[in-house]
């Protein structure tokens, strides 16, 4: 009697399954795609250096230890004209990322207030940030970028108005800011009691920005640990126990000790001869470039910030209005924690665009990497490609570290399915 188990015998394979196997097709496809790929980079890799061996030259990055021999006029980090060309291009990456991140944290402020108060009842005030955002963002950035740096260059008053029995001009904020067609002088943060610096081969790490980052990082994993702590209470016994003034306490008590330690103490700017000295200065430049990059992006956000908002139910509200929340609480607790899942992805992308839109600060002499590294290092040294390549890949891995915290924090925030 003959019995059958319900299963087919297996195919033996053979390398025509390759191609009209689907299961081995789109396998095959791409190991295929992907060898042609290598290739043509071969290929051009191996065109490239036969092509500057033809012209007499080498690639190589050894111009970064060679003498800049130029001035950068903003700084985060000691240089001088004696030191290399990968230390300026360090100074001008650090002056990138200065710009980008004073940027984001404007853009952010401006877009998250005006898409909001676009969708005010008040027709007036809803009106004024439709006017904005559209002004704003039809506007080229760089006109954006001209004309705030003329503003400040052109109507601002010189240091010399300042000065004397009766000044024409006086500084702001208890004679603290000096606003000028020099720049905006502002007080400047001091240790006098410095912990130094860690080297580590051609780096030096300072050890008090490291103290103050483990204490900062130690307050906010205490505080999440009170918070924590906090919801078990709640979940145990349906009370949650108040924890505003601890939390103040953990985020504000540590650092301050560490500051009184360190001898923190600001130094003023004091006009001296022609122009102010002490405390920080802001050039032109860097106020043009951020308020213009900031401003400018803040209209993208604001319409990014209306449409999560629009694509949350209006029965949110309702239920919300009918717990007896105030709209300001309705909106905070409520709307914009599920909005974010709408806004979080498109607001990467503008962050990403201030990012790169930073290498428009040539235009009023910013300092940035684009003005070192692939302005006058180039220009100096000979060394287009390697200065290019150079550049594009700190680009991209700015870009890259962006993206990537900012899919981190979209992954914390997103809806979860149960």
């Amino acid at each position: 009697m003959a019995t059958t188990t319900g299963e087919f015998p297996r195919k033996t394979f053979n390398l025509g399954m390759l191609l009209y196997d689907k299961r081995y097709r789109s396998l095959t496809i791409q190991v295929f795609v992907l060898f042609l790929l290598m290739a043509g980079v071969a290929w051009l890799i191996d065109n490239t250096v036969t092509n500057l061996a033809a012209m007499g030259r080498d690639f190589s990055f050894r111009f970064l230890w060679q003498t800049a021999g130029y001035d950068i006029n903003q700084r985060l980090i000691e240089y001088n004209s004696q030191m290399s060309h990968g230390r300026a291009a360090l100074v001008g990456l650090l002056n990138t990322i200065l710009l980008a991140v004073l940027a984001c944290i404007l853009a952010t402020v401006v877009g998250v207030m005006a898409g909001i108060l676009r969708l005010s009842n008040n027709w007036i005030v809803a009106r004024l940030m439709t006017v904005y955002v559209e002004i704003f963002r039809n506007i080229p950035t760089l006109l954006w970028i001209l004309i705030i740096f003329a503003i400040m260059t052109e109507a601002m008053p010189p240091p010399s108005a300042f000065r004397g029995d009766d000044p024409a001009s006086s500084m702001i904020l208890f004679d603290s800011v000096a606003v000028t067609n020099r720049g905006v002088f502002i007080p400047e943060p001091g240790l006098s009691r410095g912990l130094g610096y860690l080297a580590l081969g051609a780096v030096f790490i300072p050890l008090d920005a490291l103290a103050i980052l483990l204490v900062v990082v130690g307050s906010i994993w205490a505080n999440k640990r009170l918070i924590a702590h906090a919801t078990a209470v709640q979940e145990a016994t349906g009370i949650r126990p108040k924890t505003w003034w601890k939390s103040i306490l953990i985020l504000t008590v540590p650092l301050i000790a560490l500051l009184v330690a360190l001898g923190f103490h600001l130094n003023y700017p004091e006009l001296r001869g022609f122009n102010f000295g002490g405390g920080l200065h802001l050039r032109n430049s860097l106020i043009a470039m951020w308020f213009a990059l900031g401003i400018y992006t803040g209209a993208f956000i604001a319409e990014i910030v209306r449409a999560g908002i629009l694509a949350v139910s209006k029965g949110q509200t309702e239920a919300a209005f009918a717990l007896g929340l105030r709209p300001g609480l309705t909106m905070r607790l409520v709307i914009l924690p599920q909005a974010l899942r709408v806004i979080i992805p498109p607001m990467i992308s503008q962050y990403l665009n201030i990012t790169k839109n930073t290498s428009l600060a040539l235009a009023v002499g910013y300092m940035d990497l684009r003005s070192t590294l692939g302005g006058i290092t180039i220009n100096q040294t000979g060394r287009e490609l390697e200065g290019m390549l150079l550049l594009m890949l700190i680009y991209l891995a700015l870009s890259l570290m962006i993206s990537g915290a900012m899919n981190v924090y979209n992954s914390r925030v997103k809806l979860k399915e149960r």
